[in-house]
């Protein structure tokens, strides 16, 4: 569904990772390559954080970023973009949750819920990953989760505070 006014209204959140190669330099490639799209406008990047691969198999760390757009194509428009600048980057999907060269997730379009076998708006994970709720916290921080009705801050402020539990359940005083 493309806006017929052509306006960018559609406020859009997407998550950038890299772990192979020169990581700074493919989600740099990454934010140029999406915002040369036709029906995108940049609005912010996020810091570069540098986080622990999460599930998958042993890898290098990864570097992560939010990216936050308006535009006026639609989800499935954008995955579809967003998988061919991941092919052209030279990602090659061969083990689930492997190391890629880049990856590109749309976590948030506006308030929308989309649910196929495509795609999945709100991302399904984004409210248990650290790597994603830092930086969008810090571009984001008001933006209300569509399905679970809570602030991104909320969100991240939450899962450090469980993360914070579980980490004390553990310490040992010698």
């Amino acid at each position: 569904m493309i806006v017929t006014n052509n306006a960018l209204c559609n406020p859009v959140y997407i998550g950038l990772g890299s772990n192979m190669g020169d990581r700074s330099k493919y989600l740099l490639s990454a934010y140029d390559h999406i915002t040369a799209i036709k029906g995108i406008q940049p609005l912010r990047l996020s810091r570069f954080y540098e986080t622990a691969p999460v599930g998958g198999p042993p890898q290098p760390m990864f570097l992560n970023a939010v990216l936050g757009v308006k535009t006026n194509l639609s989800p499935h428009q954008l995955i579809g973009r967003f998988q061919h600048i991941e092919t052209l980057m030279g990602r090659v999907r061969t083990v689930k949750w492997g190391p890629r060269t880049i990856d590109i997730d749309i976590l948030l379009y506006g308030d929308e819920i989309v649910d196929d076998d495509q795609l999945k708006i709100p991302h399904p994970l984004m409210h248990t990953r650290l790597f994603v709720l830092e930086p969008l916290v810090e571009i984001a921080p008001n933006r209300v989760h569509p399905v679970l009705k809570k602030t991104i801050l909320q969100l991240y402020n939450e899962l450090q505070t469980s993360l914070a539990i579980v980490t004390q359940k553990y310490v040992f005083k010698t």
